[in-house]
């Protein structure tokens, strides 16, 4: 029997979801009162375990303490020093992130499973006995003040750095950008303090994805759950209220001579993923400038050849969201880009969006969330991201329902409603045209 020719002239048809629903992780709690939310995958040799810790930047007593508390925990032990942990990681072909948010920290590991006795016991002593000690922590400061002072002469940095500012206030943890004093004000008694306050062990969750059975479950309460840890009690973290403060001039330019380009960002405060109009909010601004075949990308990349790439975006931060829009060009074609961002959203707002374009966005974003679904380790991240946004179980089916749902009308009503560029501060650093 001959099989059928496969005519590649006909596109293959597109199948559009019509539920969603995001795999759950299996939750348990282990003597210590810790909870594990795992993620099994047979067929994977590999083990991801995330550690959450409350407290973050916006916890933190002064600059930096949060994040090299996080960064030290690998630079010495009681039973392991630096050399001995990067050696064994690396004997053992681990993995390890160290990463420090507004307010959580967290520690991820990768690991075989076949490896796992013996990289568990290195992750707890990092997390249970560090010791934060002074000769390794004036190394990684020299490292990190060193690479500050590189990242000061970039003008994206600069840019950045400028509108946050602008944005928030000085004050405000996300307005407030490290300065080279700040990095000589770290000592490990600044870093204990900040350790012995948030990393015990009824400030913690952990979340296991891959290689996920009952010896590994074993093997991670043996290490973590089987007593409690840390010298604070089990009190959750309180939540920190920062009140943003922008104020200036709407417009700002940093002089960086010899830069081949302008580096251009604008924003403006917004909501965040708490907001009702926050999941339809997002189909609009991946309409105005998040993918590659949006309003800004359209126009200002393809027909005007103004910029090889523009982006809009929104960041959630605790208590503000922000809408931020990014490109670089040449000096020379900074005002006409700005023009030119003001005239799409002067355009969304009075006309329309036709229902061919709207659609192309729905799919787009649909896929993106298949894709971004599709393994146990993207599924852990994602329910991370619930977990630390304090959202509920209904957020992955919300984001759906507000895909499908949103019509024209509500693009332009939103559109009106959140894309002001009276708004907006635009800050624009790079070399001065006379």
């Amino acid at each position: 029997m001959s099989e059928k020719k496969l005519d590649r002239n006909i596109s293959p048809a597109v199948s559009v979801p019509r539920h969603w629903e995001v795999q759950e992780p299996v939750r348990t709690v282990m003597p210590n009162g810790i909870p594990v939310y795992a993620f099994p995958a047979d067929e994977s040799e590999v083990v991801r375990m995330d550690i959450l810790f409350g407290g973050g930047r916006w916890q933190q007593e002064q600059p930096l303490q949060a994040l090299f508390a996080n960064r030290m925990l690998r630079e010495g032990t009681r039973r392991f020093s630096s050399e001995q942990i990067a050696e064994r990681l690396d004997y053992y072909g681990a993995w390890l992130e160290l990463s420090c948010a507004s307010e959580y920290t967290h520690l991820a590991l990768y690991s075989l499973g076949k490896y796992l006795p013996q990289t568990l016991a290195l992750l707890e002593s990092m997390v249970t006995e560090p010791l934060f000690p002074q000769k390794e922590l004036d190394v990684v400061l020299d490292n990190n003040i060193r690479q500050f002072l590189i990242n000061s002469s970039k003008a994206d940095f600069l840019a950045n750095r400028a509108l946050m500012k602008a944005l928030f206030g000085d004050r405000h943890p996300v307005g407030h950008w490290a300065c080279e004093e700040d990095y000589r004000r770290i000592s490990p008694e600044v870093l204990q303090s900040f350790y012995r306050q948030f990393y015990h062990s009824g400030n913690c969750a952990i979340y296991l994805a891959g290689q996920v059975d009952e010896h590994c479950l074993q093997l991670v309460e043996e290490h973590f759950g089987q007593k409690a840890f840390g010298a604070a009690s089990a009190c959750p973290v309180p939540s920190c209220l920062h009140r943003a403060e922008t104020a200036g001039e709407s417009s700002l330019f940093i002089e960086r001579k010899g830069a081949a380009q302008s580096v251009v960002r604008m924003g403006c405060l917004s909501i965040n993923q708490h907001h009702p109009d926050y999941l339809k909010l997002r189909v609009l601004v991946t309409l105005f400038g998040g993918y590659f075949g949006s309003r800004l990308m359209t126009n200002i990349r393809e027909e005007k050849g103004y910029t090889y790439g523009i982006s809009a975006g929104l960041l959630p931060y605790p208590e503000n969201g922000l809408l931020t829009i990014a490109a670089d060009t040449a000096g020379q074609n900074v005002q006409a880009l700005v023009q030119e961002v003001f005239r799409e959203m002067d355009r969304l707002q009075e006309e329309p969006v036709s229902a061919d374009e709207l659609e192309r966005v729905r799919r787009y974003m649909l896929g993106e969330m298949c894709r971004s679904y599709e393994s146990v380790f993207s599924l852990s991240d994602a329910w991370i991201f619930v977990h630390v946004s304090g959202l509920q179980k209904s957020y992955f089916a919300d984001i759906f329902q507000a895909i499908r749902r949103i019509t024209p009308d509500e693009v332009r009503n939103l559109a009106r409603k959140y894309l002001c560029k009276e708004k907006l501060k635009v800050v624009v650093c790079g070399e001065k045209i006379p």
